[in-house]
């Protein structure tokens, strides 16, 4: 069997959407350009979309065309190192999940240790924000909640209002401990979300629950979020306007 058919045939049981790169193939190194060349004829008769160098998926059609790949499938590999969870999905597409807004947008934001530069993909860019907690599957969630939080004021196609309310719905649905580790989480977040963050979890759960982050906002700072009393009526003693 030449490469053309081991690629072809490895290609076949790929699920539609899967993203994957030359290292998929198990084939020898002095092989790589066979595979190449293989893949660009199945790039060519529509078998299969080249993503962005050296990455193709195989397409799913939808109604009104091919579909694209899921958002984790483009960045899977910038989200882990060695088997070492490095990186989660936050930004738009992460708060259009959240329901805080209908749009999506090419730009997919990831959440990260490390300062990192933008990266392009194809027509997706790739974005990298600071995130001093570290990162774990049990804590993504709850990380993507407290980063629309600290967004609050770029999420598009809403009222900050709007947003405000279905963020208490969120974390009102959330179980006690993922509160608990919601406020130790929100500690190592900016000022600006750990006020908010503090105002809708002493909605929730009352003064003594939050008094840590209370104290943790020193100063005299004014955080300018543009919501309504009648969305908080404890914004005053959290200095939100």
């Amino acid at each position: 069997m030449n490469i053309s058919e081991l690629a072809e045939n490895k290609i076949n049981r790929f699920k539609t959407g899967y993203v994957f790169t030359y290292d998929d193939f198990d084939i020898p190194v002095n092989k790589t350009s066979a595979l190449k060349k293989a893949l660009s004829r199945l790039t060519k008769s529509g078998k299969i979309v080249r993503l962005s160098k050296g990455r193709y998926y195989k397409p799913e059609k939808g109604i009104t065309g091919l579909l694209k790949p899921d958002e984790y499938q483009i960045v899977k590999d910038l989200l882990e190192e060695n088997g070492r969870l490095t990186g989660y999905l936050t930004g738009i597409n992460t708060f259009n999940k959240l329901g805080l807004t209908t749009q999506l947008s090419n730009t997919i934001q990831i959440g990260t240790n490390n300062e990192k530069k933008p990266v392009k993909r194809g027509k997706y860019t790739i974005r990298f924000i600071r995130q001093k907690n570290k990162i774990t599957r049990e804590n993504i969630y709850l990380l993507q909640i407290l980063d629309s939080i600290r967004f609050i004021k770029r999420i598009p196609d809403t009222d900050i209002n709007q947003s405000c309310e279905r963020l208490k719905r969120i974390i009102r649905d959330l179980a006690d401990e993922k509160k608990d580790y919601l406020v130790k989480l929100a500690i190592k977040y900016n000022p600006a979300t750990r006020a908010l963050a503090g105002a809708i979890l002493e909605k929730i759960k009352g003064e003594v629950y939050v008094e840590g982050l209370y104290k943790s906002l020193r100063g005299s700072t004014v955080f300018k979020l543009n919501i309504s009393a009648q969305t908080l009526n404890n914004k005053n003693k959290w200095r939100i306007i």
